[in-house]
């Protein structure tokens, strides 16, 4: 099974926001990244998923660098962004479509599977939707219902049950854990203890350092 691998990241912009992070991140498990804001858990994921390069020390899944020189993921990578990064004049189905229609799925068929997706998160309902017509908490499960819907191999998710009631957490939880049991590797950046408590690993920073 793959497995996610940091070592010695550090990462400097002005000051020092990671310091010699060494971590690995396994498949067929939920890995929680837990730290006060500020503490490079947004930072740590966008260099763990190819969209930021490392100052100094490497990121790899299985041996292939997750930098690729542009900034753009691997296609094996996927992720759930705490800013959610929709585009607020399509449905929330286009939103989800969209992800797969950039890995080359037929139109019809991706429509299909986004649809399947929403439905995962409690919000099919809302496929014909705007996004600019959504509350925080249903914007939030379209971002992750894109995140999901392509089956990456990795799965990056940045603050993902931040704006929802604990019900619809649990929706999220188990999705994740879902994730993992089809073998992807998946890290969930949170500062929430009970989305801590419900993953089965848990790395935590502060000021940069792996504190646990």
């Amino acid at each position: 099974m793959n497995e996610l691998t940091l070592d010695a990241i550090t990462y400097v912009n002005g000051r020092t926001l990671l310091d010699d992070v060494s971590v690995t991140f396994p498949a067929g498990k939920v890995t929680a990244l837990s730290g006060p804001s500020g503490s490079g858990k947004t930072t740590l994921l966008s260099i763990a998923g190819g969209l930021l390069q490392a100052t100094s020390g490497t990121a790899a899944l299985d041996g292939r660098e997750m930098w690729t020189g542009s900034g753009d993921p691997l296609p094996e990578v996927a992720f759930v962004l705490q800013v959610y990064g929709l585009v607020p004049i399509l449905s929330a189905r286009e939103n989800v479509s969209i992800a797969l229609r950039a890995r080359g799925v037929a139109p019809a068929d991706a429509d299909e599977a986004a649809e399947a997706a929403l439905a995962r998160f409690g919000i099919a309902d809302l496929g014909e939707r705007q996004v600019e017509e959504l509350s925080g908490g249903q914007m939030q499960r379209v971002a992750c219902a894109r995140g999901f819907v392509v089956g990456a191999e990795v799965l990056l998710a940045d603050e993902p049950t931040s704006e929802l009631d604990e019900g619809n957490r649990g929706v999220v939880l188990a999705e994740l854990r879902e994730e993992a049991a089809r073998g992807a590797v998946v890290v969930v950046a949170t500062h929430d203890p009970a989305v801590v408590e419900a993953c089965d690993l848990h790395v935590a920073l502060d000021e940069g350092r792996v504190v646990r």
